[in-house]
């Protein structure tokens, strides 16, 4: 037999403390006996068992079990993830519902029926191997995680309200909502919430529901017993029960079926998980962000998304703006991006010439700031001089069309938005922007002020 586990039982009556260590030795790892509840604490410092067996009464009160209580509290003070059985002679539904609210994991009666005994001893050691598993993988996500946060760049309007927004709430629990197209950096924004809430000590879990199969959609998000299916060698804790604690990022939730929907929206609702092939609840404490490149309301008039999870979702919705109307900050992104892939590819490029400024300015960029970074990655690659001009940056046929093209016709407006990008491409040099406008200085001032 494969003994696993080690087993702290707590009695004060030392026959059933030989009783039990007899009968369990031959099942547990490891048996540890104590008539003194007092040296539970040193137990669980030096012992480290997997289960406490704990007796409810003991001689200073014999019926109520109110000193069981007493010591499940302290037990739990000590680590709040402790499985704990309580046992009993006085048993009561009472009583054993109290005993499960207050933390224990199950309640057994005395005298004790073997089966009964050994099987809920076994499921207690499977939960506490589940709980260091869930652990160990917090831990390796978290490593994971560690300098993968970008810094959130920009200075335009809309972002300055985005970053106001995400400190206004950094101190709540709120779900979020993220909105906007692809490439425009949800999963940054999403990240960025997380490390300036309350929750930033503990993990971000990020699951791009577009990436994965209907099939295995449960068994990802709530985990599965040994046997549950075919495959399940073992049991795996899924990916809310591992966020408990910290934050759980569903990318691109907009993809999921009208059953699955009903799925998260029960689990937020209820805030417990069952995993496969187990009907037992899992208490899971989760603050989830969202975030999609559909129009999620179109989606709720089509019947394609439900209207009660999107309340539970966005209770804060954010939006942000496509590249393309953050035009202050396409330079800006730029310029952060050759330094970031100059240390990475070891190149000499310290800077953008105006060319390609305008190059870069003049484009509508329709993957947004993941393709302004794939094609900055490329100009430093496949660069030579010190400075990235606008031949550096080779734009397809495709991206050929996408060139900016202006529907709005209004002369007024047309020239009040080339002085605004002439002097943006020019850092704000009067000189040089009425250069680039093909107008002198004193005439640049002039339109300045008339559109004022």
């Amino acid at each position: 037999m494969n003994k696993k586990g080690k087993l702290l039982i707590v009695d004060d009556n030392e026959d059933v403390l030989f009783a039990l260590n007899t009968l369990l030795s031959s099942y547990v790892e490891k048996v540890k006996v104590t008539a003194n509840p007092e040296s539970i604490e040193r137990y669980m410092r030096e012992f480290q068992p997997d289960v406490i067996l704990l007796d409810m009464n003991f001689r200073k009160d014999m019926v109520s079990g109110e000193e069981g209580f007493l010591w499940l509290k302290r037990i739990l003070k000590y680590d709040p993830e402790s499985v704990v059985v309580l046992m009993t002679a006085y048993a009561d539904t009472d009583k054993t519902v109290k005993a499960i609210k207050a933390g224990a994991t199950d309640f057994i009666p005395k005298p004790w029926e073997k089966e009964k005994l050994l099987a809920t001893l076994n499921a207690a050691i499977k939960l506490r191997e589940s709980q260091k598993e869930t652990s160990v993988l917090k831990s390796q996500l978290q490593a994971l995680n560690v300098g993968l946060s970008d810094e959130i760049i920009g200075e335009s309007a809309a972002m300055s309200e985005i970053l106001n927004m995400v400190r206004r709430i950094s101190n709540t629990d709120a779900n979020v909502l993220i909105l906007g197209e692809n490439g425009t950096g949800k999963d940054l924004i999403a990240r960025f919430i997380h490390q300036n809430s309350l929750r930033q000590q503990d993990i971000f879990v990020s699951i791009d529901l577009g990436a994965i199969s209907e099939s295995l959609f449960e068994s990802e998000l709530f985990g599965y017993e040994k046997g549950a299916f075919t495959d399940a060698k073992k049991e795996k804790p899924g990916r809310l029960e591992i966020a408990s604690g910290g934050t759980l990022f569903l990318d691109e939730i907009a993809n999921l079926s009208l059953s699955m929907q009903a799925k998260i929206l029960t689990t937020i609702e209820k805030k417990h998980i069952s995993r496969l092939g187990s009907t037992k609840n899992i208490p899971i404490d989760v603050r989830f962000i969202s975030a999609t490149n559909a129009n999620i309301y179109r989606a709720i008039e089509n019947g394609l998304f439900r209207q009660d999870l999107l309340y539970r979702i966005n209770t804060i919705e954010i939006h942000i703006p496509p590249l393309r109307e953050r035009e202050n900050d396409i330079i800006l992104l730029a310029e952060y991006f050759i330094r970031k892939f100059r240390n990475k590819y070891r190149k000499d490029v310290h800077g953008i010439l105006q060319d390609a400024k305008r190059k870069l300015m003049t484009y509508t960029w329709p993957g947004n700031v993941r393709e302004l970074q794939n094609a900055v990655e490329r100009a430093v690659i496949l660069s030579f001089g010190k400075y990235l001009k606008a031949d550096d940056f080779i734009f397809t046929a495709h991206e050929n069309r996408q060139f900016k093209n202006s529907e709005n016709l209004n002369l007024k407006q047309l020239e009040q938005d080339a002085i605004e990008k002439a002097l943006l491409v020019s850092d704000g040099n009067m000189n040089k922007a009425a250069e680039m406008l093909g107008i002198t200085r004193y005439a640049l001032y002039r339109k300045m002020k008339r559109n004022e």
